[in-house]
């Protein structure tokens, strides 16, 4: 009985998690992400290439777009807005990588930045950058997962 409570009281978090996420879609370059509960719109970019939300605390910032590769491949590219992040003061923590995904993470002042992108198309990607406070990166981890899986690229 005790591991049947254990496991019930293990399993709030995740549907937690799982209620009330939005969704965005992209039909300029293809791509969709799950929109974290709490989190609002602030309008499609003049450019059609993405939007950004802001948590209703305004503490938290998630930012979704896609574009064309303009330095060649995926991974030089990604490597160049990385390296752009690191000149720009965050101090990157975290990196992995695959020909399809690049992600990583760094800290400045009292913020923590995540970064995933995908490659799409050949010439394309999509990619997402959240920025959140440091004290709230234990509350925001399975937050990330679930961004990080839920971004996606459409058929080309």
């Amino acid at each position: 009985m005790r591991l049947l409570l254990a496991v019930a009281i293990a399993l709030v978090p995740l549907a937690a998690i799982a209620a009330d996420w939005g969704h965005y879609s992209n039909t300029r370059y293809g791509y969709e992400i799950a929109v974290p509960p709490g989190f609002s719109g602030q309008g499609e970019s003049d450019s059609g290439d993405g939007q950004m939300f802001k948590s209703r605390q305004g503490t938290q910032e998630l930012r979704v777009f896609g574009g064309y590769l303009v330095s060649g491949d995926f991974s030089s590219e990604l490597a160049e807005r990385q390296q752009q992040d690191a000149s720009d003061g965050w101090a990157i923590t975290y990196q992995a990588a695959t020909p399809e995904w690049v992600s990583y993470s760094g800290t400045k002042g009292g913020f923590v930045l995540y970064v995933r992108a995908i490659a799409r198309c050949g010439d394309q990607y999509a990619m997402f950058r959240l920025r959140y406070s440091k004290q709230d990166a234990a509350a925001l981890d399975p937050v990330v997962s679930k961004l990080v899986g839920s971004l996606q690229a459409g058929s080309c």
